[in-house]
């Protein structure tokens, strides 16, 4: 299934890599200081913050397997949950941004430092770093994967030059760097996307009045479904109030979107870009959805029979369709690129924030050593720190290959778990006094056990429930046994 790249397609591909270094090496002329790399001292755009949320979210899942939720029988009914992501966002301007606006923070969980104590925050702190690092690897992965479908490349090149290039502009440019080249990739992808719409309507019998009537006879343009049923996740209440728990738990807890929040010229500002880009995904999601219904119109109008896997029909059109050698190809290889891209270099950063900030200066200070460690020395461990993760995703990401695509999906949705259980021990933080550390972690404990009940165990029984509902459930019942366990364990050792 490889594309035979022409010499501009080839050269769109090399401008799109040349561009992410270049972006590197000009924001590494303003890194000073740890401050600088890790959150450009604190003086973003907002625009630039919303540009950088919304690339951060987008993975190369959203380019080409959102298409294939349209395309099979979910049509627009996606939409819904993007409808809960607006009001979760809500939420965390509401409640949880005025915490990370309290003074100088540098890392999400040094709020549960501040309320429980460093035990919590350095928990926290490991779970978001193994789901992170885990999923984030797995992601590249899958990224790569496709990569290879479309090009030849063997899968561990793919992984290694994706993971190379994405380390470098990191490395080099700190979050400035990050944040920049992923408002220059979200660009990318949407043109891409924006250039397959027509593409596809040109190949449609018909063009646009056949789409619209195929896709009006077949139930495509249907987006609100009011029943209940919690085994699907295409529901009006899956996507409200799923989707709102969901973004406040990946928006309002996850240090690689809470980063973003702490590089805003301040709180408003960042709410501000909180709020749009919860707008922009709403379209974006309309965007890619509009591409699996164009494509159902397509093989349902003539074209010739679809890939038996639905996520897999975005790909099969560019390979079979798209002009070879007009640069449409690399446009489309840029995006899906692009889009990965933007969520490891995010996390990157984000996991090297929380390692020096969480673990390795409190440790440090809790080893007996006194003496701070100069500003110099923890910029450039801050550099080693982003590689090694770096390092640790592309060799997970190769790992991968080895392993049953059915483990990596169940991995990839165990990897999502900390935003239920994080925002179930922040609400236990902000909405209660009496609950300690102790507590707070057992509390996340029955939290994981009770997810991971759901996900294998329940499945068995017979009873399934849809993904949606998994950072709900996460986050209700690490609030109500943390609540629970609060008499029992007393609050010993912490700020009071």
């Amino acid at each position: 299934m490889a594309i035979p790249l022409g010499p501009v397609d080839v050269a769109v591909l090399v401008a799109y890599f040349g561009a992410a270094v270049a972006v590197g090496l000009l924001a590494a002329g303003r890194v000073r200081s740890l401050d600088a790399y890790l959150l450009g001292d604190r003086d973003l755009p907002w625009w630039v913050i919303l540009g950088s949320i919304v690339a951060t979210e987008t993975s190369a899942a959203t380019v080409l397997s959102v298409p294939g939720e349209s395309f099979g029988s979910a049509g627009m009914r996606f939409l819904q949950l993007p409808l809960g992501y607006m009001l979760g966002r809500l939420a965390i301007v509401r409640f949880l941004l005025p915490l990370y606006f309290r003074g100088e923070l540098n890392t999400a969980h040094e709020v549960l430092r501040d309320r429980f104590g460093p035990i919590v925050q350095r928990a926290a702190a490991a779970l978001f770093l193994v789901a992170r690092n885990l999923g984030d690897g797995l992601r590249l992965f899958l990224a790569a994967l496709v990569f290879q479908k479309l090009t030849g490349l063997p899968l561990a090149w793919s992984v290694a030059a994706m993971g190379a290039v994405t380390i470098l502009y990191t490395v080099l440019g700190g979050l400035r760097s990050v944040a920049w080249n992923d408002c220059l990739q979200l660009v990318i992808y949407v043109l891409g996307g924006i250039v397959a719409v027509f593409v596809i309507v040109a190949r449609i019998p018909g063009g646009w009045p056949a789409a619209w009537d195929f896709a009006a006879a077949h139930d495509k343009l249907r987006v609100l479904d009011f029943s209940i049923d919690l085994a699907n996740p295409y529901t009006f209440w899956a996507g409200l109030v799923g989707g709102a728990v969901l973004s406040l738990g990946t928006h309002g807890t996850d240090h690689m979107m809470v980063q973003r929040y702490l590089s805003a010229r301040g709180e408003r500002e960042a709410g501000r870009a909180l709020l749009a880009s919860g707008v922009v995904v709403f379209l974006q999601f309309a965007l890619f959805l509009g591409i699996g219904v164009l494509l159902a119109a397509f093989h349902g109008l003539g074209g010739e029979p679809p890939p038996t896997r639905p996520d897999e029909v975005f790909a099969a059109f560019i390979v079979n369709h798209f002009p070879a050698n007009t640069g449409l190809i690399g446009l489309l290889l840029a995006a899906i690129l692009a889009a990965a891209m933007s969520t490891i270099a995010s996390s990157l950063n984000a996991s090297a924030s929380s390692m020096i900030h969480d673990l390795w200066l409190p440790l440090r200070g809790a080893s007996g050593r006194r003496d701070p460690l100069p500003a110099a020395a923890a910029l450039s461990l801050t550099r080693w720190f982003t590689v090694g993760f770096g390092v640790v995703q592309v060799a997970v990401g190769i790992a991968a290959a080895a392993v049953d695509t059915t483990v990596v999906s169940r991995a990839l949705t165990i990897a999502g778990y900390s935003a239920g259980l994080l925002l179930g021990v922040f609400l236990l933080g902000v909405a209660t006094r009496s609950v300690g550390q102790g507590a707070a972690l057992v509390g996340a404990a029955c939290g994981l056990a009770a997810l991971l009940a759901v996900q294998f165990l329940l499945p068995g029984q017979g009873v399934t429930i849809a993904w949606p509902w998994y950072a709900l459930i996460g986050s209700a019942t690490t609030f109500a046994a943390g609540l629970a366990a609060a008499p029992i364990l007393p609050r010993v050792g912490q700020p009071r």
